[in-house]
């Protein structure tokens, strides 16, 4: 562990980092150079999450077993010890292996899977949560050579996690005022991919491909399938298992404001099949309503200014939307006031057009003020 004033002056670095928010992948990359001068690991995973289902996407990694993504992933949702869904909800977000286990780290699904194999030794969990959803989770791996993480390495990270949280927030925001790189062009159309438990592809449609390409591939051997369809089948059996009861699916931005959407689902099987029912992985566009779901959590919109929000993209004009919501007009107005504040758009079609991907989305441009 670093001197205090080294922890405090990366503590400062990191919080300034994240307030001016930015390009996720970049915050990630800066902080964890930061977060290295007071709290050593060895390696480390850094996915992003929908904050819904908390659900992985744009994942980033450095671990010593790349040729074992699949099953590292399915094991770190087989269980609730230093789960990021359960450290969001806990008074410190963040533990270590070894003290969440009692010094038996064997009593975790991923350490007989893959850790003892690979000289792993303790694993520091961080969530990454606020009121409006889960946006990310970071694990720092440790060799099995090096000391346990201590008590005040980890509460280092815990001082780090509501400016990294609302930085990792606005820059999901930030991804709703993405230009559109050129004219905005047909999505592809929706594909599936048939996998079985153990993360193997059994067979795929033929309009697969062109989603693939557009999601984060894993490393090899696996660099045909992208993370994020790993982590919604591992979300699966999660909740299979009644480990988790989120959703199987993920939200996902892929580029110049264009979203996808990922989902998986058993399989129904013949009732004479002694095996077990596949695994199908939908992928399609994501439509305008799911992708509302993100947006008026990314910018931190109140429950009254979601209901507001979500009658006016139905169609309702204000009399009307306001008798719905029990509210006067005006009311009404000052619910629209406040979400204009957050968006940076003027207008009730502004804030439709950004939250739906419309090319009127740029009719105001985007203020960075999502709070």
């Amino acid at each position: 562990m670093a001197s205090s004033w080294a922890t405090y002056r990366t503590r400062e670095r990191i919080e300034d980092l994240f307030l001016a928010a930015g390009d996720d992948h970049a915050l990630r990359e800066a902080a964890l150079a930061e977060i290295r001068h007071v709290v050593g690991f060895s390696a480390f995973v850094w996915p992003l999450t929908d904050p819904e289902s908390a659900t992985g996407v744009a994942p980033m990694a450095a671990v010593p077993c790349p040729n074992e993504v699949p099953l590292v992933i399915k094991a770190r949702y087989a269980s609730r010890i230093n789960r990021w869904t359960v450290l969001s909800e806990a008074a410190r977000p963040a533990a270590s292996l070894f003290a969440a286990t009692a010094g038996d780290p064997a009593r975790h699904p991923l350490w007989d899977t893959i850790l003892r194999g690979y000289g792993v030794g303790d694993i520091a969990s961080l969530a990454f949560a606020d009121q409006h959803g889960i946006w990310s989770w970071l694990d720092l791996w440790r060799e099995a050579t090096d000391p346990a993480f201590s008590v005040e390495e980890l509460e280092f990270l815990v001082s780090l996690a509501p400016a990294m949280t609302l930085g990792l927030r606005r820059s999901r925001a930030q991804q709703f005022a993405a230009a559109p790189v050129g004219p905005k062009g047909a999505m592809p159309a929706q594909a599936v991919l048939v996998m079985d438990e153990d993360m193997r592809v059994l067979g795929q449609t033929s309009s697969a491909s062109d989603w693939l390409s557009l999601l984060q591939r894993a490393p090899r051997p696996h660099a045909g399938i992208p993370a994020e369809v790993y982590n919604v089948v591992a979300q699966l059996l999660a909740k299979e298992a009644q480990i988790d009861n989120r959703a199987s699916a993920a939200r996902i931005h892929v580029g110049g404001g264009q979203w996808a959407s990922l989902r998986a689902a058993r399989m129904d099987s013949p009732t004479e099949s002694p095996n077990t029912p596949a695994i199908a992985v939908t992928i399609q566009e994501c439509l305008p309503a799911a992708r509302l779901g993100v947006f008026v959590r990314a910018y931190g919109l109140t429950a009254r200014e979601r209901q507001a929000l979500a009658l006016l993209a139905a169609g309702l004009e204000n009399e009307s939307l306001a008798n719905r919501m029990g509210i006067s007009p005006l009311t009404a107005q000052d619910h629209f006031k406040g979400i204009f504040a957050k968006t940076g758009m003027h207008s009730r079609a502004g804030v439709l057009a950004l939250a739906f991907g419309s090319a009127a989305a740029g009719e105001s441009g985007f203020v960075d003020s999502a709070v």
